[in-house]
């Protein structure tokens, strides 16, 4: 498997021959309103062109609406007959925008040889998840794959370890910029990622969601010196660039 962060959550997935784009966010830099005062968003501009980005995608999946993971520039300019997977009640609002092939993810679906499957997150606990509303993150496998386990916009919880338990994925994503909404954390922080780490000492998690938006908290090199204050190994804990690509072979 080759994983590329475009950025923020983006990501370009090869993966059991197939191309898969998680989580399109194409808008300019400093062409959205700020969530704190601190600056316009997104903070930094796309590594790459969008025709680039988009070049061989042949299945989206966008885990939530939030204008940060599936923004109007992404609705544009997706090919709109691309099958896109979403989580159960987005289908009808991403139908309306044009795209003719939705498929809410209910539990698992086997797409060309690639099995997808729904888990839990949650975006924050308390009150703050009500304003924040539903998420999904979800697993991939298939034969001579690296099972990979993308937990998406969530907080570390009781589900999260349960999902890395049951799954033992190689590879886990995870959001890790600390970012708060009405001081409430909503996405895991350096603390957090770091116990996810523990939680599963035989995989290898990719660290993104970072340096995007201004709600955020933790950056790359924030994370990395309190993972290595932890112990936790670079290897062990990779936090890219926007643009870079990593190659994650099967245990």
């Amino acid at each position: 498997m080759k994983l590329q962060l475009i950025r923020n959550a983006t990501l370009k997935l090869s993966y059991a021959g197939r191309t898969i784009l998680i989580d399109p966010y194409f808008a300019p830099r400093h062409s959205l309103p700020s969530y704190t005062g601190k600056s316009a968003n997104p903070m930094t501009d796309l590594p790459r062109s969008v025709d680039e980005v988009l070049q061989g995608v042949e299945l989206v999946i966008v885990s939530h609406l939030h204008t940060d993971h599936f923004d109007s520039v992404a609705k544009q300019r997706v090919p709109k007959h691309l099958p896109l997977i979403c989580q159960p009640g987005d289908e009808a609002t991403i139908l309306g925008e044009g795209f003719a092939d939705v498929k809410p993810l209910e539990g698992e679906i086997v797409w060309q040889g690639i099995t997808i499957s729904r888990c839990e997150g949650s975006h924050g606990l308390g009150p703050v998840r009500e304003k924040m509303g539903s998420v999904m993150g979800l697993t991939l496998a298939a034969p001579g794959e690296p099972v990979v386990y993308w937990a998406g916009d969530t907080v570390l919880y009781p589900p999260v370890v349960e999902t890395v338990e049951r799954v033992a994925p190689d590879v886990i994503v995870s959001h890790s910029c600390g970012a708060l909404w009405d001081g409430d954390l909503i996405v895991m922080d350096a603390a957090e990622t770091i116990e996810l780490c523990r939680s599963a000492p035989e995989a290898t998690v990719v660290a993104v969601h970072m340096e995007a938006l201004d709600h955020a908290t933790v950056s790359r090199p924030q994370l990395r010196e309190a993972a290595d204050t932890a112990g936790i190994s670079p290897s062990r804990l990779l936090i890219p660039a926007d643009g870079d690509v990593f190659e994650l072979p099967a245990r």
